[in-house]
């Protein structure tokens, strides 16, 4: 059991790491991963107050990846803190371990294989906040950020073909491209059963909203 006041001192030391941070990974997704892994943890009887933890502090290494522009993991980096973090907070060693192991599995494109139940809900809560109508909201701003200034260029599924799952960032970079290539595959990516449920949900949203997307450009009702 972890004292909620311990979880308002780690939010606390959490928020630090988010001053000025970009749209798509900014607080705001922490807030909305830690709903989701809270619903899903209840759903699945997973240690709440472990899951928690880890969803708070398990971005709080993207500025260091940033700044190394790529060449350090920012699960691996998150990871590191979130245990330095806990130990002078006196948090035992198995939930530093469990809550560790939790953030440095969570990334979508490392080795780390989610093994405990708090680590799978953590996984699940952050790939469904990059799908749905929230995905969407998030691709857009992604690839505003990105400085593509292309909507779209009609040939993403052309490039989604060349490219299988594997983002890349170019001049033909779009929203409808980062579906295309990876966000209509994260339904079946998901590890809890209450995980596979919200993605069904979210994955039938975006295949509406792209079907209308493409139907309003091409003219048609």
């Amino acid at each position: 059991m972890i004292p909620g006041k311990s979880i308002e001192t780690i939010e606390k030391k959490a928020k630090k790491y988010f001053i000025n941070s970009g749209g798509c990974h900014d607080w705001s997704h922490i807030e909305r991963v830690r709903a989701l892994a809270l619903k899903i943890g209840k759903k699945e009887r997973a240690d709440l107050g472990i899951i928690e933890a880890a969803a708070l502090l398990h971005d709080i290494g993207r500025k260091k990846e940033a700044e190394s522009r790529g060449r350090f993991c920012h699960a691996e980096i998150s990871a590191e803190l979130a245990a330095k973090i806990l130990k002078k907070l006196n948090f035992k060693q198995e939930q530093i371990k469990n809550i560790s192991q939790a953030i440095l599995a969570h990334r979508f494109r490392n080795n780390h294989y989610p093994e405990t139940i708090e680590a799978k809900v953590l996984y699940d809560a952050d790939k469904l906040d990059s799908i749905g109508a929230i995905g969407v909201g998030r691709a857009f701003l992604f690839a505003g950020g990105e400085g593509s200034c292309r909507l779209y260029t009609k040939r993403e599924k052309e490039l989604a073909k060349k490219m299988g799952h594997k983002t890349t960032f170019h001049k033909d970079d779009s929203a409808a491209l980062e579906y295309e290539v990876r966000l209509k595959y994260i339904k079946n990516k998901m590890l809890t059963k209450e995980g596979k449920r919200i993605a069904a949900e979210r994955d039938k949203f975006m295949k509406i909203f792209f079907r209308q997307f493409w139907s309003e450009i091409n003219g048609k009702k």
